[in-house]
């Protein structure tokens, strides 16, 4: 019985059947950065904290995004 995994089990993958579900999300995570990003970069003279936002949407991929629009939209300026 094999408990654990080397890169060569990485060969046995069936990459081809695998992309189709990889890429769509991956799509998705990306557009929502880029779209959290310029509404940051459009609106950082009214937001604080435009560099710890910049950080958390970067480094926390799908969840960071989400979190700006949900919680970080709100500490404008008015």
């Amino acid at each position: 019985m094999q408990l654990h995994y080397s890169l060569e089990d990485l060969k046995d993958i069936d990459w081809m059947g695998v992309l189709p579900i990889i890429l769509p999300i991956m799509a998705v995570g990306f557009i929502l950065i880029l779209i959290a990003l310029l509404d940051l970069y459009r609106n950082r003279k009214t937001r604080e904290n435009v560099f710890i936002w910049t950080l958390v949407i970067l480094f926390c991929n799908t969840i960071g995004p989400i979190l700006y629009f949900v919680i970080g939209r709100k500490d404008s300026r008015a």
